[in-house]
């Protein structure tokens, strides 16, 4: 697979095997999850006077029972504690859905108010064989001291099919999901219930460690979801989902001798922004494999890595996956079928090294090993070409064009500006109007043709950047034709992925490989097209996605919304885009209807964005720029210090070559 040669590299395709003789046949390990005392030793607590009731304090009741009995059975109910329930070292506590059968603390406990230390819901014995499994753990909303496990077990611990209730998928007393969001989702309907204002949820700490699997953590109010500290006891955590936090998802902190094995990690629109997926501090020998941390499609703010390390070193990762998308169903009356969207907005890196200032750019890889002392590195220049940044301070770019003169222009949607860029007159801007712009383009009698996300189904408008600014000519779709001599616009990248494969209707199941699905997507012709207000520019109409209100409040996704800008070709002339679900780089040639016809693949590295020079050199922008020959092999590298979103030439020869990061703009020229 994809084998990074450290941190601040890009990666090459290595095979790795490693293998040592054996004298004997090693004796047969016992299953990391371990079994569940027999039934015939389980007692169920409403035997032993507790309620579950979601009315009576069960604290004192179940206390007694955790003293008196081994084995605890919770049935199902919702079973309401005001202290902490400490656990002696070989209790275990049983539930068989952690949805229905929940411990939870009322809003305003006493002592839980208040600013202070951290105090537990549940607390495990220190070096313990405890078990909990298939319980619902929630701390409430207005608890800011609870912590819902704090677990110091020993290695021979376990923790198993446990859900730490808060925020998305938690099921209330009545039955109903738990709404975490206010109309704008940027806080709790209750501004009591302060996001990020508990201590974690599942907190091992204090020479804790043992076996975590099956744990969903989704608690919004918490600070982190599993927090990991001050622990060398060994640790191994299977399929955990960690979800929907402010700042943190995962963290360890002074730890050594844990993995973590398939991770998975969630970002939303209105709490997770800024999350960290993975943050780890002061730590040695870790393994981190089959990780996935994704932003959902609604994000719309840029955010600089999945990954954080603090001084940390000897870890491996193995098998990454940084993305953002969503599956999306749609019906009608032949039937439902779900589609996956990716959003302009994935973590820009998959790992940065706080502590020696590297990044990691590839975002799906195979190999990385974290050493105490990473070599230095040099970056790479294609024949000598010199970066330099032109402008910075932006929120987050798309959209390059540029018009007859060679001038820049570029969006920067959060702030909904036009800007234009000149060696004369530096950064100007063209528009400051509410308009939402997203893809700009030009047609030949320089009209700067606009792509807005505004409106149920996205919107189109066009102006002269000279013009006043009064001047807007909206553009309604109109039924594909031919234009012979028009340049056609379509995305420069697109995300086509099967993960949701099995979930396709029949008419599309039959495709067993991402391209094919690439071509059946990409290579169908759009009924409908905007044109320019002198024809010679035509962008095909794509599918919009709705969820939510027609409105600003809703989302749109289409490939022209989700793409980092639009690359234009006349039909029958080549055209390349990228899949970035598959990072491969397709030359096709352009049919009626914005159709790609006769996909091949061109390189084996697709990304944000694709350009071609006068010389049909072709730049693909895949964590850097990199330059590959018209027959598609690669020929160098051009390194930007920030990922490249956008790529574009221009400039009155047409040979600077622009690039856009999400906060910046730079320059490359020879």
């Amino acid at each position: 697979g994809l084998t990074l040669p450290g941190l601040g590299r890009m990666g090459r395709f290595e095979t790795h095997m490693d293998a040592e003789p054996l004298a004997a046949v090693p004796a047969e390990r016992p299953p990391e999850i371990r079994a569940l005392p027999s039934m015939g030793d389980w007692t169920d607590v409403r035997s032993l006077g507790v309620k579950g009731d979601n009315a009576a304090d069960d604290t004192a009741a179940l206390q007694r029972a955790i003293d008196t009995h081994r084995v605890l059975y919770f049935p199902t109910g919702r079973y309401k504690v005001s202290d902490t329930l400490r656990l002696r070292p070989d209790t275990v506590l049983i539930g068989l859905h952690p949805s229905l059968t929940q411990v939870f603390l009322a809003d305003d406990t006493a002592g839980y108010a208040g600013l202070g230390g951290p105090r537990a819901m549940i607390q495990a014995a220190k070096g313990g064989s405890n078990i909990v499994s298939g319980l619902g753990l929630y701390t409430g909303g207005v608890n800011p001291r609870a912590t819902a496990l704090l677990w110091t077990a020993g290695a021979d611990s376990l923790v198993d099919d446990v859900k730490l209730q808060g925020g998305h998928g938690t099921l209330l007393a009545d039955g109903k999901r738990l709404n975490p969001y206010n109309t704008t989702h940027s806080a709790d309907p209750d501004p009591r219930k302060r996001w990020d204002g508990q201590y974690p949820s599942l907190w091992v700490t204090d020479g804790g460690g043992g076996t975590f699997a099956d744990i969903w953590s989704p608690n919004t109010y918490a600070q982190a979801g599993f927090y990991v500290s001050n622990t060398s006891t060994p640790g191994h955590v299977y399929e955990l989902s960690n979800e929907h936090h402010v700042r943190n998802e995962i963290v360890l902190d002074g730890v050594s001798n844990w993995e973590l094995i398939a991770p998975q990690t969630e970002e939303e629109v209105g709490e997770s922004g800024d999350a960290v997926s993975l943050e780890i501090r002061n730590s040695r020998h870790i393994l981190v494999a089959n990780y996935h941390a994704y932003r959902v499609t609604r994000n719309v703010k840029p955010a600089l890595a999945a990954v954080k390390l603090y001084n940390s070193s000897d870890i491996e990762f193995r098998n990454v996956h940084v993305n953002a998308e969503s599956g999306y169903a749609t019906c009608d009356a032949q039937g439902c079928a779900t589609y996956l969207r990716a959003s302009r907005f994935p973590y820009e890196n998959a790992l940065v090294d706080v502590t020696h200032g590297l990044q990691v750019r590839e975002r799906e890889f195979a190999r990385l090993d974290v050493p105490e002392a990473p070599a230095p590195v040099q970056s790479a220049s294609f024949e000598g070409a010199k970066v330099e940044k032109l402008q910075d301070g932006f929120y987050g770019l798309s959209g390059a064009a540029v018009d007859g003169q060679g001038r820049l222009y570029f969006a920067d949607h959060h702030d909904q500006r036009i800007y234009r860029w000149t060696p004369e007159r530096k950064l100007e801007v063209v528009r400051d109007n509410a308009l939402d712009p997203v893809q700009l383009a030009f047609d030949r009698s320089g009209d700067l043709m606009v792509l807005s996300s505004y409106g149920a189904q996205g919107t189109v408008y066009s102006f002269r950047p000279d013009a006043p600014e009064t001047e807007l000519k909206l553009i309604a779709p109109t039924p594909a034709a031919t234009h012979p001599g028009a340049l056609t616009a379509l995305p420069a990248n697109w995300w086509i992925n099967g993960e949701f494969k099995d979930q396709l209707d029949p008419k599309t199941y039959r495709f067993t490989t991402l391209a094919e699905m690439f071509q059946a997507e990409a290579g169908e012709a759009k009924a409908q097209e905007y044109v320019s207000p002198d024809r010679s520019l035509v962008l095909p109409a794509f599918r919009v996605f709705q969820q939510g209100p027609p409105d600003h409040l809703g989302w749109r996704f289409s490939p022209t919304l989700d793409a980092s800008g639009l690359v234009t070709a006349e039909v029958g002339r080549k055209v390349y885009v990228s899949n970035e679900s598959e990072d491969v780089t397709y030359a096709a040639k352009l049919g009626a209807g914005g159709a790609l016809g006769e996909l091949k693949p061109f390189a084996n590295r697709g990304g944000e964005s694709v350009a071609v020079d006068a010389d049909g050199r072709v730049y693909v922008a895949n964590g850097q720029v990199f330059v590959y020959a018209p027959d598609g092999h690669e020929l160098g590298r051009i390194d930007i210090p920030e990922r490249p979103i956008g790529l574009i030439f221009g400039g009155p020869d047409r040979k600077t070559l622009y690039v856009l990061s999400q906060h910046a703009l730079f320059g490359v020229r020879k």
